[in-house]
This record gives structure tokens, C-alpha cells and sequence, in this order.
């Protein structure tokens, strides 16, 4: 079964980056563009990783981060956190409100697949 990889992030450009690496390494990309459309695909969807930009039109990831591990039905997905954001600043703060991992965009394939696979392999 191909695990499910909700992709939250506005840009265009970045979705089908993101996408086509997901699926040439046989993830199944879930694509949400904001974080009302972020909280309806974690409960669709249930995804086993949530892939968050931070730089979101109507709120920050912040917000939807914290939203999300403060909810019962999302509090176990993991979420990497994928953003052009300084990680001097938005690294810790990721990670105090939740984040597992953090990405700087330019994502290389070959780290975003290893972060993924190293956050599947400690869900087994």
C-alpha cells in the first residue's frame, strides 16, 4: 500500500516538485492549498505524513500546525515542516509546536525522501 502524503503548500511550483518526487518513490500526494483545505484532508484522507509549508494565504503554518497536533484525530500524524522560512527562527519553533522535521526549499529529493522514510520507519 502506497502511504498517503498530504502535501500543504499554495504554490503551484512547489506542489509539482513535491508530487512528482512523492510519486516516483511511490507515495500517493494528497494536495492542500490552505489550512481549512489542510484540516478537511487530514480527516478525508487520514495521511500517514503532512508535509506543511509555513508561508499560507489566510494564516500561517504555525496556525495549522498547531491545530493539527492539538486535535485528537491528528495529533499522531507526523508533520515535516517544508518552507523558505530562515530555520535560524521557524526551525524551533516548528518543533515546539509539533513538527518531527524540518525542510529549507529548495528541497533536495533525495533528504525529503530519506526525512519521510526515517518518520515511516519510527510510525512501524
Amino acid at each position: 500500500m502506497e502511504a498517503k502524503i498530504l502535501v500543504v503548500d499554495d504554490g503551484l511550483d512547489s506542489w509539482n516538485l513535491l508530487s512528482s518526487i512523492l510519486r516516483t518513490h511511490h507515495y500517493q500526494p494528497i494536495w492542500a492549498a490552505d489550512g481549512i483545505q489542510a484540516l478537511s484532508g487530514a480527516r478525508k484522507h487520514q495521511p500517514h505524513v503532512i508535509l506543511l509549508d509555513l508561508g499560507l494565504p489566510g494564516g500561517d503554518g504555525f496556525v495549522v500546525l498547531e491545530r493539527l497536533k492539538s486535535n485528537q484525530l491528528f495529533s499522531a500524524i507526523p508533520v515535516i515542516v517544508v518552507t523558505v522560512q530562515d530555520p535560524e527562527v521557524a526551525e524551533q519553533k516548528a518543533r515546539e509546536y509539533g513538527a518531527i522535521a524540518f525542510l529549507q526549499k529548495p528541497v533536495k529529493a533525495d533528504e525529503l525522501i530519506a526525512t519521510i522514510q526515517g518518520v515511516l520507519g519510527q510510525q512501524a
